[in-house]
């Protein structure tokens, strides 16, 4: 809380600065649309002299990030079609993850969407990320413009949009005139140059992240997902909190439902559920899970557990080492961390359903991985098992973690977003480059550019579409 209490302040300070910044400099500023553009000649300089300096070198990185462009082309049209299928055909992820299609990535937006998957995102991180993944995005356009000749007018920062500017931009404005004038390949390596940087930024983080993460970090506990559960169906249910009910249905178990936990009578079996679980649930006219009547939830045990009867449980395969030593109706003394703060339950451990000679808790681990695009993202860029608690060994670890690890992901996704095949974006011109070299036509290039642009534009308003729709379902 603390933190955030300093960040907020540093966003209202930084919110008067450049309040004050647009004002006095209010006649140097010119608006371009919707942004504003504050030109400079900051760093043309050292972008003449790396440029002109390391010609052989980047000679040869110039193929290296036609190829990255190329590559990231294709890997982000295949992601876009991906969020397109999701957004459109599986209403029950977009239900629960809420975050529209398009969105910026603002400060707080993990929390206020209450993105749990996902670290916290601070404004201190935002404008230290703007400042790393922007300025070598522009910078490298510049670089690569100098060692094919083309010339840096100015450099300069952008505020967008003009009459709320709140979104940061840095720029590098290159003579287009000397740039329309070079041969392909030339304007393909400046084109692809900024996400070619972008790449090469995330790589080098993600090398600091791992490095970081082996330091800052040391798992000191166990942290389960739920507690064990049955799919049970809907006509065996026979009570409620010991009040009979008859044909159930999604709708009248969650009407007769109370707070905490509530007694399930099914098949002659018990049962315990709670609204959340339940409202976590793909609805089903056929069945419905119940949490399995077991020590665990009885107690309401924490999901954090730290040790059993003082024995520090850092792995899965040490939680079940030391409960595999005791009994059934065996009494153990567990410790969770609740909210920054030790708890004891003393829990009697009862038979295994499936081995009455084995002690039984009661907690599940879910089962992780898959295809799905969020997932792959989280599972590349994260080195935390979601199922260990790490203890910081230095005080603000996390918060840096979390800085580094926001950087990496975002210096990779500027780079695929920016080599979509769409107008506004590097990569629409870069495509028509790619089709102009293939065909020799201008009038076809022109016309598949403007087809691919259309058809992304086209598949992005149906999506938003449906978004909205299944955001309200």
């Amino acid at each position: 809380m603390s933190f955030f209490i300093y960040d907020i302040t540093l966003l209202i300070v930084f919110a008067i600065f450049i309040s004050i910044f647009l004002y006095k400099r209010r006649k140097e500023i010119k608006k371009e649309g919707f942004l504003l553009l504050y030109k400079t000649s900051w760093g043309i300089k050292l972008i003449n002299n790396i440029g002109k300096k390391h010609k052989k070198l980047l000679n040869f990185l110039s193929y290296v990030s036609v190829i990255t462009g190329f590559l990231l082309m294709g890997v982000m049209i295949y992601l876009f079609g991906k969020i397109v299928w999701i957004y459109i055909f599986q209403s029950n992820i977009v239900s629960l993850v809420k975050v529209p299609p398009i969105m910026p990535l603002l400060p707080y937006v993990p929390q206020i969407f209450k993105l749990s998957y996902l670290p916290p995102f601070y404004f201190i991180y935002w404008i230290i990320i703007i400042a790393i993944v922007a300025i070598s995005h522009e910078v490298s356009h510049g670089i690569f413009a100098v060692n094919k000749d083309v010339k840096i007018k100015t450099t300069g920062f952008g505020f967008f949009p003009y009459f709320l500017p709140v979104f940061l931009a840095a720029f590098v404005e290159l003579d287009e005139k000397e740039m329309e004038k070079k041969k392909i390949f030339p304007q393909m390596a400046i084109l692809s140059a900024g996400t070619f940087a972008n790449v090469i930024i995330g790589i080098l983080f993600l090398i600091i992240l791992i490095l970081f993460f082996g330091v800052a970090f040391s798992s000191s506990g166990v942290v389960f997902d739920t507690y064990m559960y049955s799919s049970v169906g809907l006509v065996g249910i026979s009570s409620i909190n010991n009040i009979s009910i008859q044909n159930a249905n999604y709708e009248t178990i969650l009407n007769s439902l109370e707070e905490g936990n509530n007694e399930i009578i099914a098949n002659g079996e018990k049962y315990l559920l709670t609204k959340n679980f339940l409202e976590s649930q793909i609805k089903s006219e056929e069945y419905v899970l119940l949490y399995d009547d077991s020590p665990a939830i009885k107690s309401n045990l924490g999901n954090i557990i730290l040790k059993i009867n003082g024995v520090e449980m850092n792995s899965k395969e040490k939680l079940s080492e030391e409960l595999s030593k005791y009994s059934p109706n065996e009494k153990v003394v567990i410790t969770t961390l609740e909210n920054d703060s030790l708890k004891d339950y003393e829990i009697i451990l009862e038979e295994n359903p499936e081995n009455e000679n084995v002690a039984y808790l009661g907690i599940g681990f879910m089962i992780r991985g898959g295809s799905g695009v969020l997932k792959s993202v989280m599972s590349i860029f994260s080195f935390k098992d979601p199922n260990l608690y790490y203890k910081e060994n230095f005080n603000g670890a996390e918060i840096i973690y979390n800085l580094i690890w926001w950087l990496v992901l975002i210096s990779f996704s500027v780079a695929l977003i920016n080599m979509l095949p769409v107008g506004i974006f590097d990569g629409g011109r870069f495509f028509y480059l790619a089709v102009l070299a293939i065909t020799k036509s201008e009038k076809k290039a022109k016309k598949a550019f403007s087809i691919m642009t259309g058809l992304f534009l086209l598949l992005l308003a149906l999506t938003m579409i449906f978004w909205g729709i299944n955001l309200f379902r």
